[in-house]
């Protein structure tokens, strides 16, 4: 929404006057915040009341996350600032005062889904919110003039910039994270946050990459490799399974290239993670690009063969022409895939290796193309994302003779028929295996489990197999799945070692200090997650609600 202002104000810290409070003042007022979406004629008689709609901390908020795990992650992050802010989260976006819009800048179609929102919220006469790759990378596109951004590596301000908005103001945070001298990862790792899926943890483990590749714009907005120090990552892991987690998603833009800029290295945390996951639990790992997982082969077979890590990679190759790798400045040539890919089959026995294609990239031949297709062919991968090539603005690829738009839909088609010309599960039928059940079908009809290889497995939906670890015996095959059932006499187990959070629960927050079970006012600190205010912010905290008390009694005088 246009800004009430006519500038546009860069620092944030003008914009608050020394009587508001700030939100940490708000959150300390909470110790145990539970949000929950409702519909309209679901409210309370309490929550009927309207404040004045200026105030912050008072309004709905709907988030739309668009693009990668990472991305999914920043969302469940501002998700949980605002909620124990105050905000209410809402999965209503007609009934919400503003919506956050976390985008995503990989290819054209997410970015055009991401403009059509902000026209959409605009006129609805919603306020918004922009945050993700592309207002990162792009800040003055034209669509995005007058609106509020949170940068990429800002997400732990997400709730003064949402302040702000709430009050008609504009705002932009898109700064670099440093400390000691060096570009840090980015926000904290124990910030609160809301789980999409209560059972899944999604760790980002650095940001950026070293590499610079032709048609990435992705690169633009989270830049150069920045990785969190282990003991950070270690402790994030404790503490969601602390919260009831059973699976954990390592991700970020390329993990292969983990610690490069620390002095560390992937399989050096991997061994560290693996001593902080309980049995029954089991670690997923993100995308790694060939060249940073070379020289780590050894120790990775090694740690995909753990019994609590699934023995599944994400290795994208993109092309298997090296002439099409060299424009690409991939950084590697199809030998080394292969290499990757034949190592780990080879030590691992049933690995699940994934890969992304990109189909009419600038200069690609039919040669280079019928390279792509012997590749898959070659291995039949179990699981393929196939890509249509799309120029993104201000890349070199941009720049580069495009190959026509219906040779890139021809050989897109071609490549999705192969792969859909076999079926990587059928000999999977029969097999007894154990599976880790997560979530809950599209249809709604099934949960859906993972075996130790990532393959999905449907199982019946009973209640007592949500977040546990079940033995099936495998009786049907599909593309994409298979179906279990489950074993007689063959009881779940437990991989939680606490109850989940229920689902829209902030993670992170504690309750306050106490003495022999009584809340202590002596105590010097109150701590709400990893937060902590001293004597002089709990003096703030008292003005600040005395403040809003004083408001309400107004709001309430006004109407009675």
């Amino acid at each position: 929404m246009p800004s009430a202002c006519d500038s546009l104000i860069d620092d944030i810290e003008d914009m608050v006057s020394s009587s508001d409070p700030t939100p940490l003042e708000r959150q300390s007022a909470r110790k145990n915040i539970i949000p929950r979406s409702r519909k309209k004629n679901e409210l309370l008689s309490h929550e009927e009341l309207q404040a004045d709609s200026l105030i912050p901390g008072t309004q709905k908020i709907w988030m739309k996350t668009w693009g990668c795990s990472h991305n999914n992650s920043d969302g469940e992050y501002m998700a949980g600032q605002l909620a124990a802010s105050g905000y209410m989260m809402t999965d209503d976006p007609s009934d919400a005062d503003l919506w956050v819009l976390n985008s995503c800048t990989v290819k054209n179609p997410a970015e055009d889904h991401f403009r059509n929102s902000i026209k959409k919220a605009q006129d609805q006469q919603k306020k918004v919110v922009l945050a993700g790759c592309v207002p990162q990378a792009q800040p003055r596109m034209d669509y995005l003039k007058g609106l509020s951004i949170i940068g990429v590596q800002q997400i732990d301000r997400v709730v003064e910039v949402v302040d702000e908005a709430v009050k008609g103001h504009s705002v932009r945070l898109l700064g670099q994270k440093k400390g000691g001298g060096r570009r840090l990862g980015g926000a904290r790792l124990d910030l609160p946050k809301i789980r999409k899926n209560p059972l899944i943890e999604i760790i980002s483990i650095n940001t950026g990459c070293l590499n610079a590749c032709t048609y990435c714009k992705t690169k633009h907005a989270r830049g150069d490799l920045a990785s969190y120090p282990i003991e950070e990552l270690v402790e994030r892991a404790s503490q969601s399974f602390r919260e009831g987690v059973c699976e954990i998603w390592l991700t970020s833009e390329d993990t292969g290239a983990y610690g490069r800029d620390i002095g560390t290295d992937l399989p050096t945390l991997l061994w560290r993670l693996v001593e902080e996951i309980p049995e029954g639990a089991m670690l997923r790992l993100g995308m790694t690009n060939p060249p940073y997982i070379l020289e780590h082969l050894e120790e990775m077979a090694k740690i995909l063969n753990h019994p609590r890590v699934y023995a599944f990679l994400h290795v994208p190759v993109q092309s298997a022409s090296d002439s099409v790798l060299m424009d690409m400045k991939r950084e590697y040539c199809i030998d080394d895939f292969k290499k990757v890919v034949d190592f780990l089959k080879e030590r691992v026995p049933g690995v699940t290796i994934a890969t992304d294609l990109i189909c009419g990239f600038p200069g690609e031949t039919e040669k280079d193309f019928q390279e792509t297709v012997d590749l898959v062919t070659l291995y039949r991968f179990p699981s393929l994302f196939i890509n249509q090539f799309y120029p993104r603005p201000g890349t070199p690829a941009a720049r580069m003779e495009q190959v026509a738009a219906h040779v890139k839909k021809q050989r897109t088609k071609e490549l999705s028929q192969l792969f859909h010309s076999y079926n990587p599960y059928d000999h999977k039928v029969g097999e007894r295996q154990h599976v880790l059940v997560t979530e809950e079908s599209f249809d709604a009809q099934y949960y859906v489990s993972h075996n130790k290889f990532y393959e999905q497995v449907l199982v019946p939906k009973r209640a007592e197999f949500k977040g546990k670890m079940i033995e099936v015996d495998i009786y049907e095959a599909g593309k994409h799945f298979l179906k279990g059932r489950p074993v007689e006499d063959s009881k779940p187990f437990t991989a939680s070692i606490a109850k989940p959070l229920q689902k829209g629960e902030v993670s992170g927050l504690m309750q306050e200090p106490t003495v022999n079970g009584i809340q202590d006012p002596a105590s010097s600190l109150l701590l709400i997650g990893s937060y902590s205010l001293d004597r002089e912010a709990l003096k703030k905290l008292v003005i600040a609600l005395t403040l809003a008390a004083a408001i309400l009694a107004f709001v309430i005088e006004k109407l009675y």
